[in-house]
């Protein structure tokens, strides 16, 4: 997440794999199609299987009245400026593929990393929030089912983005940013609800008082991951790596725009005289 299921894909073979003949260099794209269509990796590599369940944890959080009117509201801000950004600042290129390049190639330390992320800031809070309505726990559902609102609303925008050759890959890459620092703010929030908020009897249940501290430490480790991801993954280098591949995608372009206007300035001067000779 964060940004991870757009940096991370499936491998795919290097393009520069020379063939012997034309037959083999057009059956290439062929094979590696469905690794196109196929969901991006990393985070949530494979998380097309259960976007239906996140569009309906979404719903069911919108109506809840767990989620404040504001973080509501951002999903939809957060959508309009990238369509806008997308429009105005950074409009995709021609030849640009919807995700037939990875922004960054992840190493496997690097997909434990994602995947200790997804635990963390995906599959435990859930954990977190759905055992707060089996225990009548108002307050720990309350403080983590803002994150999780908005951090399913950024899974399925990084998801849809990558499919659609309308967005470059800078607004590709501002999509979790933007989320992420919004999300920060929110876990601080929810740090302060389990910290200082919410107290428990001096003679609690065992289970009551694990279950506390499960809330504690789940916040201070979102915290902890997530700031870490944006201080030093995203905006050092992920968010440089997607600007450098839109600006190296479109001096490429523009020089080969140059290079056939002036093909097309030298074959007209080589016509002119010819001309002239034929009417002479």
């Amino acid at each position: 997440m964060s940004g991870v299921s757009v940096a991370v894909s499936s491998w795919k073979e290097p393009e520069t794999t020379t063939s012997a003949t034309g037959t083999k260099a057009q059956q290439k794209p062929i094979q590696q199609q469905p690794q196109a269509s196929a969901p991006m990796g990393g985070v949530m590599g494979s998380l097309r299987v259960i976007e239906l369940q996140l569009v309906a944890f979404i719903m069911v959080f919108s109506a809840s009245g767990l989620v404040p009117i504001l973080d509501l509201i951002f999903p939809a801000f957060a959508s309009v400026y990238l369509l806008l950004l997308s429009r105005l600042a950074f409009p995709a290129h021609g030849s640009t593929m919807a995700g037939s390049e990875e922004i960054f190639q992840g190493s496997k330390l690097f997909r434990l990393y994602v995947v200790l992320g997804t635990t963390i800031g995906l599959f435990l809070p859930l954990a977190y929030v759905l055992g707060g309505f089996a225990r009548g726990d108002d307050h720990a559902v309350r403080s983590a089912t803002p994150h999780l609102f908005l951090l399913s609303f950024q899974i399925l925008t990084e998801n849809i983005i990558s499919g659609l050759s309308l967005f470059s890959p800078p607004v590709r890459a501002l999509v979790p940013l933007l989320y992420t620092v919004r999300r920060i703010y929110i876990i601080i929030n929810w740090i302060f609800d389990v910290w200082l908020n919410k107290t428990l009897p001096a003679n609690a249940q065992l289970k009551d008082v694990a279950w506390l501290w499960f809330g504690k430490g789940l916040a201070v480790a979102n915290l902890a991951y997530f700031s870490i991801n944006l201080f030093g993954f995203l905006i050092p280098q992920f968010l440089p790596r997607a600007f450098e591949r839109y600006f190296k995608e479109r001096n490429e372009i523009h020089s080969k725009m140059a290079e056939h206007k002036r093909s097309a300035a030298m074959n007209k001067a080589q016509s002119t005289p010819t001309e002239s000779k034929k009417a002479d």
